[in-house]
């Protein structure tokens, strides 16, 4: 291909005014697999507007390392940006190493063990309450969990009743479901006064404004209280103190970016991890019974704990392979800061540009029999999803790769292990398991009956 080509053809499905907004909303999946077969590095239409999509994962490694020209935004950052604000994963590049010094130390290998006990507890005040025999909406349940967990971790002081953790959630959900909406229609069709669209802005005002009141009360109070919150309180960054004290900390509005962007980052992500890795279990005996067998030797009648993650191998190994096949953050944008090139193609500033590790992920020639779950095929690669990964995108990759990686993994793991210790999931006779957009990639369909596995021993 020449510099300033798009491809080896026109990408079919383009309408006029919509581009290939359809396409995008009706079969989005078949439409990103499809793209490989036009170039590297290909050109779609949202709207009226260009839009780049990388396409190999070569490319997206040279893309995703140069974060100065390729910066956050784009329709999904700018969608998502809308809910969270500028936090640390969705602000631009020049406050983004601030941020990152400040947050860092939440997530730091030596806090995980205290987080791990919140995981564990809060997973097992939802599951204990399931009842032998019953079916469960699956995907609900996983979002109470991981809810319940990022709540708890965030905001140990706050004392949150459950009516406010249920309301928090809610508006949480709402405003969750509305981002794919944002992501590709037009922005006038976004502004409307309709129903959905006010429900979207009630439900994002009054997450904030929840938030807002814990951060004032932590204020008031002074108090350490080992959590999230308290540390990103007390977070001080060396490098900015020259500049004034407010810059060497977080502003009240940075810090409800924060709080909102770690709820979102790490209840949507994990809540769609678990239950895609429900449903694979299910389907695949060998691999459950295997799992069950892992679980019981080394939880054995203990609560799962961190001190576990290393002999929880295969639990691990079935998450990884549920985040390749189901990636929730199946398309992420960037756009361009000045006229940039990548793969022999010019691309205009202020031009979005597009991956997705959804279509790395199913690539033949970067996995074999890719359309398989086959948790052993990280057998020797455990650690790949910690770490960054050409091919294995789930968490993003280079200076921007999710910050709290290792804390989304450790609570899906100890999470999995708790329910699997406990309960056996079958699938409804006829029932149809779909992937579905909305703001992240969910197990549309998802409801499975549960049967006790001390019963069944």
């Amino acid at each position: 291909m020449t510099s300033g080509t798009t491809g080896t053809g026109r990408i079919p499905g383009a309408v006029p005014l919509l581009g290939h907004v359809l396409p995008l909303l009706r079969e989005p999946l078949s439409f990103l697999a499809s793209l490989p077969n036009y170039g590297d590095v290909v050109r779609i239409k949202l709207g009226t507007r260009s839009a780049y999509v990388i396409c190999t994962p070569e490319l997206t490694r040279e893309f995703l390392q140069r974060d100065r020209t390729f910066d956050k935004g784009g329709p999904t950052w700018d969608a998502v940006r809308d809910v969270v604000g500028d936090g640390v994963a969705t602000c631009p590049h020049t406050p983004h190493r601030r941020q990152r010094r400040l947050v860092q130390p939440a997530f730091n290998s030596a806090r995980l063990p205290g987080y791990a006990k919140i995981m564990s507890e809060q997973t097992a005040s939802v599951v204990e309450s399931w009842q032998d025999g019953d079916t469960l909406d699956v995907l609900s349940e996983m979002h109470a969990v991981t809810g319940r967990i990022l709540l708890s971790a965030l905001f140990t002081g706050a004392n949150l009743r459950d009516e406010d953790l249920a309301e928090m959630l809610r508006n949480f959900r709402t405003f969750q479901q509305g981002i794919w909406r944002l992501m590709f229609m037009p922005s006038v069709i976004a502004k409307l006064n309709v129903r959905g669209n006010r429900r979207y802005r009630q439900a994002k005002t009054g997450l904030r404004h929840a938030v807002e009141s814990v951060i004032a009360q932590y204020r008031a109070d002074g108090t350490d209280h080992g959590d999230l919150l308290s540390m990103l309180l007390a977070a001080q960054d060396p490098d900015s103190a020259g500049d004034s004290t407010d810059a060497a900390m977080f502003s009240e509005t940075e810090l409800a970016d924060q709080c909102v962007t770690f709820l979102f980052g790490g209840t949507e992500t994990a809540a769609d991890a678990l239950a895609w890795s429900l449903h694979f279990i299910a389907g695949h005996p060998q691999v459950e019974a295997r799992l069950q067998a892992e679980v019981d030797e080394v939880l054995g009648d203990n609560p799962a704990a961190f001190e576990h993650i290393p002999r929880l191998d295969l639990t691990e190994r079935v998450i990884i392979e549920a985040l390749r096949l189901c990636p929730p953050a199946y398309m992420l944008s960037r756009i361009t800061t000045r006229e940039a090139e990548i793969g022999g193609h010019i691309i205009p500033a202020n031009t979005p540009v597009m991956y997705s590790p959804y279509l790395i992920h199913r690539r033949p020639d970067v996995y074999s029999d890719p359309e398989r779950f086959d948790p052993d095929r990280w057998r020797d690669n455990r650690q790949a999803v910690r770490r960054p990964n050409d091919n294995l995108l789930p968490f993003g990759s280079a200076a921007r790769q999710c910050v709290g990686n290792t804390f989304a993994l450790t609570e899906t793991t100890l999470a999995l292990a708790t329910i699997i210790r406990r309960w056996r999931l079958r699938h409804l006779p006829g029932a149809r398991v779909r992937p579905v957009l909305r703001g992240t990639l969910e197990p549309g369909g998802l409801s499975m009956r549960i049967e006790s596995r001390r019963r069944a021993l």
